[in-house]
């Protein structure tokens, strides 16, 4: 019985704290349905704005492709215009650069055989010029006891005019008539002391030609033909250079050094051993040279 009327007095309390409980879940439930309600809100909102920015994308894209379209059409129409109204031109270009190339080829022709006949023409002019010389040389003196230099059989020029025409010819920037003066020299005075500077100066016009193989023909023929005379030194030297010149390293080398062997207190011994250390060898030079002249 005490516990019925226990249990009587629990009872409203219990219900009241239930109650007030259930009120507070329906408010926070409530709450939660109205947030979640403005989410939807917001939700269908940006949807529907993603909705529509898609849309215009894709209108968008729409109108690009068409206008690449249009603009493709017109570019292959006009290209297809150009074409046909190009071809032909380019055409006619043709035709006419071929008859230009034809035309040049027959200009060719003609200038290599104006340059023949102007060779021919500067040819001619050396041997005017020479033969004007002769004419003009002075007659060679009366030897005291003999016949003078113009009987039969003697040269048409004098040794010293012909050697001087030569270094003339050469300083005054005529190498081919000094060639021929020397060479004349050397043919016609070959015994005279002269005659090795006259070959060495046929040597040095090669050389400043740069025509070096004939060059060393005539440095050879300085060393080879006269015993060892005032040019000798130089024409070694010369020839070394000009082995070099050709890629010869060790064939320029030993001429430098059969200078310094053979002629070490000559000028050229001095210009030897440069040149041997430009090629990177060892080499002393002589402390004095001897200098000489011709």
């Amino acid at each position: 019985m005490r516990l019925c009327l226990f249990g009587l007095f629990l009872t409203p309390s219990f219900l009241f704290g239930v109650n007030k409980d259930i009120a507070e879940l329906n408010r926070e439930l409530t709450s939660l349905q109205d947030d979640v309600r403005a989410l939807r809100s917001s939700s269908d909102s940006k949807f529907a704005m993603i909705q529509v920015l898609l849309q215009q994308t894709l209108d968008a894209a729409n109108n690009a492709n068409r206008a690449v379209a249009s603009l493709e059409a017109r570019i292959s129409d006009r290209l297809e215009k150009q074409t046909a109204s190009i071809g032909q031109p380019v055409a006619v270009t043709s035709a006419k650069v071929d008859q230009m190339s034809n035309d040049f080829g027959g200009m060719k022709d003609a200038l290599n055989d104006v340059v023949s006949r102007i060779g021919k023409l500067d040819q001619r002019l050396v041997e005017l010029n020479n033969t004007i010389r002769t004419i003009q040389a002075p007659p060679p003196a009366p030897s005291p006891t003999g016949p003078t230099a113009s009987a039969p059989g003697a040269p048409p020029i004098p040794p010293d005019t012909l050697y001087e025409n030569g270094v003339r010819d050469r300083s005054g920037g005529h190498p081919e008539l000094a060639l021929k003066d020397f060479n004349d020299y050397v043919q016609l005075y070959g015994d005279t002391d002269k005659a090795p500077s006259a070959q060495f100066w046929i040597g040095q016009i090669f050389f400043e030609q740069r025509d070096f193989p004939n060059a060393i023909k005539a440095f050879d023929q300085v060393l080879e033909r006269w015993p060892p005379n005032q040019k000798t030194p130089e024409a070694m030297l010369k020839k070394g250079q000009a082995l070099v010149l050709m890629d010869k390293r060790t064939d320029g080398a030993a001429e430098f050094k059969q200078v310094l062997a053979k002629f070490p207190r000559s000028d050229m011994a001095p210009k030897a051993c440069s040149e041997l250390k430009a090629l990177g060898l060892n080499c002393s030079a002589p402390t004095q040279a001897k200098k000489k002249r011709g």
